[in-house]
Parts: structure tokens; sequence; C-alpha cells
């Protein structure tokens, strides 16, 4: 083996491997951090929303303005404009403003229905631009420069909020001047509805049950998810924040960032769970996961340099770089998939490699394991059964099939300023009531390559099941399953029944390209 090739290969394996270590312990970390501080903070947080509850009439409860940006979501619109209307808040202090940018049919419906409720005295706005610069983010500050309300509650169109939602979570903000946002839990409409759903499912549950809290009730910087959360209008407007900004495909992160930065609190309400829908197809999932894998690498790169200069402890530092650089893990996972085949060359080549490549492989398996064992444990600590562990295998086939997709999104999200705001077709889909979206991604050649990736991958685990390293064989088999299922179902199909609208997405580097001078989104 040529000696460039050598060094090259076995430093692209070490750093993969020591990444991979790095963000693999950290949630465990995460982990530790959640279950020494969870009960207290439920206890803490049920008192405080019982004593304001209990001391507070109707009269003295703040007004709230509940933001709704949609764009072209005929299929949700209705149920979510519905749902936020019924939500149980003192009359005449809960303005609701439907931030329309749609330019199909879902026009006339959000018209129609805000009509109906208008007319039974709901205090309901449409409000429309001239055009959709900014996207979400500009929907979100342009609503705002109107917006009545103390604060400020944002729910995108695939959640449908529980009635008792408001009656929550203003009792929290208003216990702390200080706090600029709080962050609900995302639960699930439509987790049965298959085995895709099903692994989505569970890793949001992991975000959402350990690592929100985890960072949240320890002191460290959290994020807004974009939706399902309340933040406090004052805090958007402080000058030292600069309110939403369109130069990144994740407003929520960067905002959520940068208002922890000018030294305003966010906090997290693990009861306060919000229902939503889930992508239901693979295509779908990609074109989510690109937006939020380059859109966290912007933030990354625009935000880092300003939190490692600034006056925030060490342990703060540290935890907003892994935070902020967690997709990463994608592109180190795809790097140890290429380079697993010619490491066996490595290995043969110098004996002296031998106990360091099996510790090597042993720091991999117990990274590996980190994801499962912290989202198990999520699952339990939400139902109080270990019924998570079923859905591992599927959450990590997920997990490997995505790592193509995410690591060219990663890559794109250290040259791109903005991009163009993709939203995620959705369906209406429920629970036993599985739907089709009325729209679809844009197709993508990356299907081919990931399948080329799978047959690669199959061969690399043939080729250590019969070196006798059978054992991490097992890996490598994920990797093909992960790709060549992924690959498959992402596959160009044909549509039936006449022209679908198709949500033209920009963030794959194999798909249709096409830049923007401002962009953002997280729904």
């Amino acid at each position: 083996m040529d000696s460039v090739l050598f060094w090259t290969v076995l430093a692209t394996f070490s750093v993969a491997t020591l990444a991979l270590a790095m963000y693999g312990l950290h949630l465990y970390v995460l982990l530790h951090l959640f279950r020494r501080r969870v009960k207290q903070e439920q206890r803490l947080q049920r008192d405080i929303i019982a004593s304001y509850r209990a001391e507070h009439s109707d009269d003295g409860w703040p007004v709230v303005t509940t933001q709704i940006p949609l764009y072209n979501e005929h299929d949700v619109s209705q149920r979510i404009i519905e749902a936020v209307a019924a939500m149980d808040y003192p009359r005449g202090r809960h303005e609701i403003q439907v931030l329309d940018d749609s330019t199909d049919r879902t026009r006339e419906l959000v018209d129609e229905v805000s009509h109906k409720l208008a007319t039974k005295g709901v205090d309901i706005k449409v409000v429309r631009r001239e055009n959709r610069r900014a996207y979400k983010a500009g929907a979100l500050a342009h609503g705002l420069s109107s917006a009545r309300g103390t604060y400020v509650a944002v729910f995108d169109a695939d959640f449908v909020p529980p009635a008792d939602f408001l009656r929550r979570a203003v009792p929290l903000l208003e216990s702390s001047p200080d706090l600029a946002c709080l962050q609900g839990r995302w639960s699930h409409t439509n987790r049965d509805e298959s085995w895709l759903t099903e692994a989505q499912a569970l890793g949001i549950d992991g975000h959402f049950a350990i690592e929100q809290g985890a960072r949240a009730w320890n002191g460290l910087m959290m994020n807004f998810n974009g939706t399902a959360g309340v933040w406090r209008a004052e805090a958007i407007n402080d000058p030292k924040v600069g309110g939403w900004s369109g130069d990144t495909l994740t407003e929520d992160l960067d905002l959520s960032y940068r208002a922890q930065l000018a030294g305003w609190r966010l906090d997290y309400s693990l009861d306060l769970a919000c229902p939503a829908e889930l992508p239901g197809t693979i295509e779908a999932l990609k074109s989510q996961q690109r937006r939020w894998a380059t859109g966290s690498i912007q933030v990354a790169r625009k935000l880092l340099p300003r939190i490692w200069h600034s006056p925030l402890p060490l342990r703060q530092k540290l935890e907003a770089t892994l935070h902020l650089t967690h997709y990463s893990v994608a592109l180190w996972m795809l790097l140890l998939a290429l380079v697993a085949r010619p490491m066996l060359f490595v290995f043969a080549d110098g004996r002296w490699f031998h106990q360091w490549f099996w510790v090597a492989w042993a720091v991999i398996l117990l990274s590996a394991f980190a994801p499962s064992l912290v989202y198990a444990y999520a699952r339990y600590s939400l139902e109080r059964r270990w019924n998570g562990f079923r859905t591992i295998p599927s959450m990590v086939v997920l997990g490997c099939g995505l790592c193509l997709n995410n690591a060219l999104a990663v890559l794109r999200g250290f040259s791109l300023r903005g991009g163009e705001f993709v939203r995620t077709p959705k369906s209406g889909s429920a629970a036993g009531s599985a739907k089709v979206s009325s729209y679809r991604v844009a197709p993508s050649g990356m299907w081919m390559v990931e399948v080329v990736l799978g047959l690669y991958s199959l061969l690399s685990f043939i080729v250590y099941f019969r070196e006798n390293h059978r054992a991490f064989s097992f890996f490598l088999l994920l990797y093909a399953i992960g790709f060549l299922l992924t690959g498959w179902l992402s596959r160009p199909k044909r549509v039936l029944g006449g022209a679908v609208p198709v949500a033209r997405d920009v963030s794959g580097l194999l798909g249709p390209q096409m830049s923007s001078a401002d962009s953002v989104g997280s729904a």
C-alpha cells in the first residue's frame, strides 16, 4: 500500500473514530445531566403553574399573540388554525396571526377558515406580504411588527397545540423576567404510521426528553426549535439580540443563541407536549434533515467565534460547540464507511496496529451504543416502558442511510450563506388516519449514489466477515442495509392522478441547484 494512501486512510479513520467517540460521550453526559435534575424541575414548574393560575384572574393574564407561518400547506392549514383558535386563554387576550405566504389554493382555505372563526368572536388576522423575502424569518418579523402580545407563541402548520398550552406556558415566562423563550416538547400525531415514523419519533424523543432538559436545567445554552414555544416579544426586539434573521436556514437556532449571548435565558418544559406530524416519506425526511444540517453548521460558522470570545464559562462554550456541530456526525459516519475497507490493508501492513485497531473499534462500539441507550431511556422517561428498544434497529439503519444526505448538507453549510427555504411536505396524518400529501419533494439523483454506497458497504461487510472481523462487520452490514433501503425508497416514482405541486429542494448537492440571497426555515 502506498505510504501516502496508507497515512491518509489511517488519519481519516483516526479522526472519524475520535470525533464519533466525542459525540457519543457527549450523549452520555447529557443523559446524566437530565437524570439528576428532571424530577426537581418538573415539580418546580408544576408548582409555578398551579400558583400562578390560583393567584391570577383572567383579567390579570398578559396578552399573547400566536403566529402561524404558512406557505402552501393546504393539507394541514385548517387543522392548525382551528387548533390554535380552540386554545383556552382569557377572552380578548389572545391574538392570532396567520402569516400566509401561500401562492396556491391554501390562500382561499385560510381566508375561509379565518373568516368563520372571526364571525364567532375569535381575534384572528390573516397577514400577507408582497414577497417572501427571508421566508419564515421574514414572515415572523413582519407579523411581530404589528403584534400586540407581550408574548409570541409560534406553531408550524404540522402541529396541533393542546387547548391548555398557553395556560401552562405563560406562568413559567411570567415567573422569570430574564426568560426569553419557553420551549415545549414535540410529541407525535402519526408515530405508528410506519417504521419510518416510528424511528423518527424515537430520535425526536431523545432530543426533547433528554437533550433539551439536560441543557436548560443545567445552565447550558439551548435552542428554540422553531415551533411549539413561546417567546417574550421584548427579547426578540432587544437591539442586542437583533430580531429574526434570514442569513441561515435555521432562524430558530440562530435567534436562540443570539438571545443567550445578549444575556437572556431559555427554558424547556418536558410536560408541555405538543403533537406534530412526522414526515411520512423518506424524501420529505431527507429534505427536512438537509435543511436542519445545513442551517446548524451555518449558525456554528456565524456564532461560534462570538461564543468563544464571550465571557461565558468554558462548559457553556464546549456544550455550544458540540451542540451546533452535532450534525457533523453524519460526515464522520460517512468517512468511516468509506475507509473501513482500505483499513484492512493498513492493518495488514503494520502488525503493530493490531492492538490499536481493536481499541479503535471498541471506541466506535461504545459511541454507537450511546444514541440507542439515550433514546431508549428517553422513551422510558416519557412512558415508563422500555418499548424504545424495539425501534432501535430501525433508527440505527435510518441514521446510517441518511449519513450521505446529511454529510453533503453539512459541507454545504460550511460554504453557503442563507439558501432557499424548502418546507417539508405535510399530509395531515394522525393516529389511525394515514394520508398522502398533496405536495412532493423535487427528485434528486442522490438515490443512485446511496445504492452504490450500499453495495460498497455490503462488499466491505463480506470481506470483514471472511477475515474473521465478524463482530465489527455488523456495523458495515448496518451501513449496507441503510444505504440500500434509503436509496431504493428515494428513487423517482411515477405520480398517479395528475400533476402534484413540487417543493423545490435545493439543499441536496446532487439535486436541482438554485441560489437565494435570503432564506430560513425550520418546519
